[in-house]
């Protein structure tokens, strides 16, 4: 996957991740409206590649405008991969020299691959994870289950238990993706398979559509690292 071809895979892919951010807004506060109209109409002109670097700068001023509205990033880690895609494909934009673009773009696929690790390893530190308690404790009292029938798999301690080291060993050994082109594809499918199912189980829409936006920039610099 070319430079070029990666980065215009990631506007598609924002563009769809925003649309479906925004349209959730709409029959909210007149306030969001304002803020989120406007996303929904930059986010099509990004789909449709229509001046790609100015629309991106766009969205980025328009994203501190919704940052200074909720106060933070009030979806916690799916805004913050949102406006960290933003950046990144905004300034590789902007770069003069594409040595400075696959610096940028580069820096996006290592804090992906972070993103994964980092948080399996915050959860095998912790001992409520290793024995399966810190997933039963989900499924039995948040507000996360999208059904009350799923609460029921709170009921089977040695299948959260497989179910708690199966993620935590997929997010440790995320970056071995990194070894070769099957790897990485085998990864990101695994990847995308446990994000549909953090959507369908636990309503986490959000992080599947935006995560899949980062993926063009880690297939991208795996093959810039292999064919180096």
């Amino acid at each position: 996957m070319t430079l070029e071809t990666a980065l215009r895979a990631t506007e598609v892919l924002l563009a769809l991740a925003f649309l479906q951010q925004s349209i959730e807004h709409l029959a909210a506060s007149k306030t969001e409206v304002r803020l989120f109209v406007p996303r929904i109409f930059l986010s099509f002109l990004l789909l449709i590649g229509f001046m790609a670097p100015w629309v991106c700068l766009a969205l980025v001023v328009l994203s501190l405008l919704i940052l200074k509205r909720f106060q933070g990033p009030y979806n916690g880690g799916s805004d913050r991969m949102s406006l960290l895609i933003l950046c990144c494909l905004t300034l590789a934009q902007f770069m003069p020299r594409t040595a400075l673009q696959e610096v940028v773009f580069g820096y996006l696929a290592l804090q992906l691959v972070l993103s994964y690790f980092i948080s399996g390893w915050v959860k095998v530190a912790n001992p409520d994870w290793r024995s399966g308690k810190a997933l039963r404790d989900v499924f039995r009292f948040s507000a996360y289950p999208v059904s009350q029938e799923l609460r029921l798999l709170s009921e089977w301690p040695r299948l959260l238990f497989v179910m708690s080291w199966s993620v935590m060993l997929f997010e440790l050994l995320f970056p071995f993706a990194l070894s070769s082109h099957t790897a990485l594809i085998v990864g990101l499918g695994v990847a995308t398979v446990f994000h549909l199912a953090n959507a369908c189980i636990f309503g986490l829409n959000r992080f599947f559509w935006i995560w899949l936006a980062a993926y063009p920039s880690l297939i991208w610099f795996q093959e810039r690292i292999f064919i180096a």
